[in-house]
């Protein structure tokens, strides 16, 4: 019996539901309600209320969670990736959710792939995905908002109440976010050198001004990240690297979704290896476990071999024996068929 309380607990446990176990203890079980009453009275995810034992709320809604992660790998998988992209797009912009999945998109596809995306935005939602980014970028973080100083001059008489204007600094990240889904760039070899390092410098020069300013803010920094090849790009922050000491990355390392646009340019593999893990993590959230099916679907056809041994050097751990530890039943056998074990 304790087994069988183990095994069950277990199956409900991790990312996805173990399916095979569950249905081998409903056997079991067959016209043995004790064994349920049991289970029910040693589970945590049920509590004592009155005579019976109540199913606790949080434990419904995170097993229709579980419940449905084999079925949205498998339409996600099924679907066309430019359509696949402009509803995850689409999502995120309706749904509150971080603007860094944006980036990601924008960032790591190639060009044909991000106007496809736009093609199918156009088709199934009836605007473009440049109009809706800067309306809701722009509905997020760039409200102006205003408050009243209270100062009082040398008489005791008279106050002067001083209306001052606050406009966020990241309204900025409204021409980022909008040159990164609008861009189209060259995908060939051609780097001029010489281009690449003076950009390197206005990069770095950009940092080191930003001040109290985010360096976003510098239009010199949006030019080069929303236009420049990838190519082009890396030979940049190469240059940056053995200018300044340290990796552009490590610069913007606090700095969320410039953090992320540098590191989706200038090492898409390492970027995605770090979105997997996280999704393993105690502390992770819906979103970042959701994040494991994003990569794992949209990368599995281009470069998951490469995550895959950037992962491990990263991790020191097989993504392989990462998902079979954290992830179960058919949504386990999912993953691991699209990154090919």
């Amino acid at each position: 019996m304790a087994e069988e309380h183990e095994a069950l607990t277990r199956a409900f446990s991790g990312l996805g539901v173990d399916e095979s176990s569950l249905l081998t203890v409903i056997t079991k079980w067959r016209k043995q309600p004790e064994k349920r009453r049991g289970f029910r009275s040693s589970s945590p995810f049920f509590k004592p209320h009155g005579s019976f034992e109540r199913c606790e709320d949080d434990f419904v809604r995170s097993l229709k969670v579980e419940f449905a992660r084999f079925k949205n790998i498998t339409v996600l998988w099924a679907m066309h990736p430019w359509e696949r992209d402009a509803r995850w797009i689409h999502h995120v912009l309706h749904k509150a959710h971080p603007f860094n999945i944006i980036v990601e998109i924008a960032c790591t596809r190639s060009s044909d792939e991000l106007l496809g995306a736009r093609k199918a935005y156009h088709a199934l939602f009836h605007h473009s995905i440049e109009e809706d980014v800067a309306y809701r970028v722009k509905e997020n973080y760039c409200n102006v908002r205003t408050s009243f100083l209270f100062c009082p001059t040398s008489s005791n008489s008279d106050t002067i109440w001083i209306m001052k204007i606050y406009r966020p600094k990241r309204s900025m990240y409204l021409q980022l976010l909008v040159g990164l889904v609008s861009a189209y760039r060259y995908e060939g070899s051609r780097v001029d050198d010489e281009i690449a390092k003076s950009e390197a410098k206005a990069l770095g020069h950009a940092i080191k001004n930003a001040g109290s300013k985010d360096p976003v803010e510098n239009y010199e920094a949006i030019r080069i990240l929303t236009t420049r090849s990838k190519t082009h790009l890396k030979e940049t922050f190469r240059h940056y690297n053995e200018i300044y000491g340290k990796s552009i990355e490590q610069e913007f390392a606090d700095e969320s979704c410039l953090g992320e646009t540098v590191q989706c340019l200038g090492s898409s593999a390492s970027y995605f290896s770090k979105v997997i893990d996280k999704a393993f993590g105690e502390a992770a959230d819906k979103i970042a476990q959701d994040a494991l099916t994003r990569v794992v679907v949209s990368r599995s056809d281009v470069d998951i071999e490469e995550i895959k041994a950037v992962y491990e050097k990263q991790y020191k751990a097989k993504l392989e024996d990462k998902i079979v530890k954290n992830t179960r039943g058919n949504y386990r056998d999912a993953l691991l068929s699209l990154v090919g074990m």
